[in-house]
């Protein structure tokens, strides 16, 4: 299998089965109800996770959550531990209803402090940190690789977090010393405070897959220069960490990347409660995992037509497949998880059997239950039936409305009629 590797611009072959696969997905920092654009690293996660293990790998994810923060103290000052705690729960619950199961590890950055301390204690002894007025940062000059995964020049990298005291104003905060309106610190060799974004990734990460893992997936915008400083902490402190760089496009509304401070956010609960899970997992289908992907009611309307039409494969006579078929789908998917092409594959079939196995993949077998009409629903479909046999097409015409406001769709077939459920 095949990966797209935003280190090396190419793609890149996986171990053999049973590998292992070990991956790191990016989670939210949690400040807020999570939007719909959060969905897409969970959900190709999940995926991956899941065509691993189709494939024969023994495959972990890890999938954080970042619950200490500048945005969580800005976002509730005073009460920045009360907030996240709430809205992690409420990204755990959203996530949850995608179906996809959960990941197998999801790490609270509060939980790791220790680790953390003892991370940048590390890399004070070898000179790769420095303390000033009890903030620690990183000495970007010393790490020579610094920019590698990003394409950014050294040289004309910006200042991350402004100090007038910093050695040079590339260098990023390790360790951020507690200010005023901070609710929550804790104790340190340089005084009471809380560790950096990036520094706390680098160390979940490595706490529960090690100091080398095979993937290290997120957003397209955390390249730079979150992912750029995780690798320049981990390797500096003679670790590997992640031999494979996997990062998903961005989801934008309209066009527009979606972002709280664009103020043109869907949050996934909102998005789940509007379409449902089956049509927000086909659409996320609909484009290749390393490209942006539109969210409009154009694009969720056909995706929801796609659910339709391969829920309608299963109120049909199943027809054998062409041999080689499911061959030709996992060629798809091995070669860069391509699912537009893994999606176009599946909507040629009329296998149920294959068709099922392929939904399970992407957690949408669901579309492949059928459900049986109400009888108070069958009973105005008979008298339809009755009516329109007597000539009756007014009468008809009336009982197709009542049944279409029950929720259903009735379909004249020879022999009788078929009732399908509204979607």
């Amino acid at each position: 299998m095949r990966l797209y590797d935003t280190y090396t611009r190419g793609k890149q072959e996986l171990p053999e089965a049973p590998g292992p696969i070990r991956m790191y997905f990016c989670g939210p920092t949690v400040y807020a109800r999570a939007h719909i654009g959060n969905a897409r690293p969970f959900v190709i996660g999940m995926w991956l996770r899941r065509w691993l293990a189709e494939r024969g790998y023994d495959a972990t994810l890890v999938h954080n959550i970042t619950d200490i923060n500048d945005k969580i103290y800005d976002a509730a000052p005073g009460a920045s531990a009360e907030l996240a705690a709430r809205a992690t729960e409420w990204y755990l619950h959203d996530t949850a209803d995608f179906g996809l199961g959960m990941p197998d590890e999801q790490p609270l950055a509060s939980d790791l402090i220790p680790q953390i301390v003892a991370a940048i204690e590390q890399l004070v002894e070898r000179e790769y940190a420095y303390e000033v007025d009890g903030d620690v940062y990183y000495r970007v000059s010393k790490f020579p690789d610094y920019g590698k995964l990003s394409g950014q020049r050294p040289e004309q990298v910006e200042e991350q977090e402004p100090n007038a005291r910093k050695e040079d104003p590339r260098d990023f905060a390790l360790w951020k010393a507690n200010k005023p309106g901070e609710d929550t610190s804790w104790d340190s060799p340089w005084g009471r405070g809380r560790p950096g974004w990036h520094i706390e990734c680098s160390v979940m990460a490595e706490e529960l897959l090690g100091p080398s893992f095979e993937i290290h997936g997120g957003g397209l915008d955390l390249v730079f220069p979150h992912h750029e400083n995780e690798i320049a902490q981990s390797r500096a402190l003679g670790h590997p960490f992640a031999k494979l760089w996997a990062h998903n496009g961005m989801l934008r509304f309209t066009g527009e990347k979606m972002s709280k401070s664009e103020g043109n956010v869907t949050t996934i609960r909102d998005a789940l409660d509007r379409w449902g899970s089956e049509t927000l997992l086909v659409f996320f289908m609909t484009a290749h995992w390393a490209k942006p992907i539109d969210y409009s009611d154009e694009t969720l309307t056909a995706a929801e037509a796609r659910a339709a039409s391969l829920r309608e494969v299963f109120r049909n006579r199943s027809e054998s497949a062409p041999a080689g078929e499911w061959e030709r789908f996992a060629a798809a998917l091995d070669d860069d998880f391509n699912t537009p092409e893994a999606l176009s594959i599946m909507h040629s079939w009329r296998d149920h059997e294959l068709l099922r196995r392929a939904l399970d993949v992407f957690g949408i077998a669901s579309l492949a239950e059928t459900e049986e009409a109400p009888a108070e629903v069958r009973e105005l479909a008979e008298r339809r039936q009755e009516a329109r046999a007597n000539g009756d097409f007014a009468e008809g015409d009336r009982l197709r409305s009542e049944i279409d406001a029950a929720g259903w769709v009735v379909r004249d077939v020879a022999g009788g009629f078929q009732l399908v459920p509204k979607r």
